[in-house]
């Protein structure tokens, strides 16, 4: 049987599954024989401790898990919820069933807002959970420990646990919830595990049942054929020898330089990126950074430094930043929090910077007085532009407080459309094939009943970036790839071209694609570009582009 969801990266594993344990039961409604101060106190020292305890858990993981765990640890502690809870324990609630209630009002509210927000419902369940069971004196619900490697399957996967995976243990990880963007996919993604996310019905796979899970497809098979097991050892096998080769620029088989760069949230992962052969940063998002900030932005010493220590990691080598990419998907109060009925198209991104355009200026300047004090050559561009006016606005700005290079991300189909004029103003363009496919197919990029729409391969969405490619190869400007397209090895080769001139991903995907561009020459890049954009489908292109590339690769 063959279950479908999300894969993240491009691996494979074959192993034996094991499930979750279920989360722990529901505490019962019934009036606490404690005082409202009491079970107001055990509330309060039980999430405190829980906090305490996310926090550690932080610094052992280091890297993004480290901000996602600070950030569940504020989430233990915020007055918001405290106050909840104490009203409850206060009209005689136990301390158990307020902080259930507490934290499940808080987690409806952000379910029914989506996108951003609607990902970190199950974070707060999680610090529920585990406040819960400290009340309880129980353990909160974690990864099975067994003595034998497995396949886990879980319903979702708390950022505490993913975070400390025993690598050695966990095969690959399966969730029958959570998205492309979700914690549990993103630390996945950091931590090189295999990984299919939202495949529905998983968890009727019973323990102990032989699986092949393959992220480059996203699918999980039960019970494989012989046939199916040793074509998976063989890729394994295959993608060690890669990971394991020497690193060596990025480049296709005839020499035409293709850069490897690494797309990162913090600082902190930079030195693991360079180690891993990144040649630079192509996408450093800045989002963390305001998102730990409270109700005021971030002062410019406060930003500059935080920049400096990334920009030193890379001497001599590009490092792209990307500006506050925020909005009503990823409200701010100190930018934009009001409601929306669509965030996605709404202000977010450029033009909420843009209503609010000392924060710009702000973190330009903090930018530039990094770029003073270190030798790396820092890009900066905007995202979320939409028109040429918007182009020549951001573009401006920059080059007025000192920034050498500025540019933009193509993310709407019109500004990929008005390329030729954007270039005009623009010193490059990153690509954004996330948000790109988003919009072109109409399809929420984290909507799970539209998932199979958000396929960077559709043809509709290739021939937008080869309309980027061609109008930066006439102006003579660079043309880089930042979305999540640019980590799958064939596609990367494709996107090659259509005309990109830099490929940039999540580290753990540098060895694949580094590995697979080695192996076609431009020509056969533009042959491949050329069937994918015949095709009529998604489906169809990537079948066109891997059966014309199957003679070319190298065993």
């Amino acid at each position: 049987m063959e279950f479908t969801g999300t894969g993240i990266g491009q691996g494979v594993a074959v192993g034996r599954t094991l499930r979750m344990p279920d989360p722990l039961p529901e505490p019962d409604d019934t009036a606490s024989t404690r005082t409202a101060d009491d079970e107001a106190a055990r509330a309060a020292a039980s999430m405190s401790a829980v906090a305490r305890e996310l926090e550690k858990r932080g610094e052992l993981a280091g890297g993004t898990a480290r901000d996602v765990l600070e950030a569940q640890a504020m989430m233990a502690e915020d007055p918001s919820l405290i106050d909840l809870v104490t009203q409850a324990t206060a009209s005689g609630k136990t301390a158990e069933r307020a902080v259930f209630e507490a934290f499940g009002s808080f987690r409806d509210q952000l379910a029914a807002m989506g996108g951003y927000l609607g990902e970190r419902a199950a974070d707060l369940d999680d610090v529920s959970q585990r406040v819960i069971a400290d009340l309880q004196g129980v353990s909160a619900p974690g990864v099975p420990q067994p003595d034998e490697p497995f396949v886990l399957i879980a319903r979702d996967l708390a950022p505490a646990d993913t975070a400390l995976l025993d690598l050695d243990k966990v095969q690959a990880l399966v969730t029958s919830d959570g998205g492309p963007t979700s914690h549990t996919a993103i630390l996945a993604r950091e931590k090189s595990i295999v990984a299919v996310v939202g495949a529905l019905d998983v968890l009727s796979i019973a323990d102990g049942t032989e699986v092949v899970v393959d992220a480059a497809s996203g699918s999980i098979v039960t019970e494989p054929s012989s046939e199916a097991i040793a074509a998976a050892e063989r890729r394994i096998a295959e993608r060690r020898a890669a990971a394991s080769a020497p690193i060596t620029p990025g480049a296709l088989a005839d020499g035409t330089s293709v850069p490897l760069l690494a797309n990162l949230g913090s600082s902190d992962g930079a030195q693991d990126a360079a180690d891993l052969g990144a040649e630079g940063v192509g996408l450093f998002r800045t989002e963390f950074l305001f998102l730990d900030a409270g109700d005021t932005a971030p002062s410019i010493d406060e930003q500059t430094a935080h920049y400096v220590k990334l920009l030193q990691a890379f001497p001599g080598k590009k490092v792209t930043v990307r500006v506050l990419d925020a909005g009503a998907d990823k409200p701010l109060p100190f930018l934009n929090d009001a409601a929306e009925e669509n965030p996605a198209l709404g202000l977010r991104g450029l033009r909420a910077l843009r209503a609010n355009e000392q924060i710009l200026r702000d973190q330009l300047s903090a930018l530039a007085a990094a770029d003073a004090q270190t030798e790396a050559d820092l890009w900066v561009m905007a995202p979320m532009v939409s028109t040429v006016e918007e182009t020549e606005y951001f573009v401006s700005l920059a080059h007025e407080v000192g920034l050498k290079t500025a540019g933009i991300m193509v993310e709407v189909p019109s500004i990929a459309l008005l390329a030729e004029r954007a270039f005009a103003h623009a010193d490059f363009a990153s690509i954004g094939t996330n948000d790109l496919t988003q919009y072109t197919l109409a399809a929420d990029r984290l909507l799970g009943s539209v998932a199979h729409f958000q396929d960077p391969w559709h043809p509709a969405v290739l021939r937008l970036i080869g309309e980027v490619g061609a109008a930066g190869a006439a102006a003579g400007r660079p043309v880089g790839i930042c979305g999540e397209a640019a980590a799958d090895p064939l596609l990367a080769v494709v996107l090659v071209g259509l005309g990109a001139t830099t490929l940039s991903m999540s580290p753990s995907a540098l060895a694949d694609v580094r590995h697979s561009l080695a192996q076609f020459d431009l020509d056969a890049a533009r042959n491949l570009a050329t069937l994918a954009l015949a095709a009529e489908d998604a489906a169809s292109a990537r079948a066109a582009a891997d059966e014309a590339a199957a003679p070319l690769q190298k065993e």
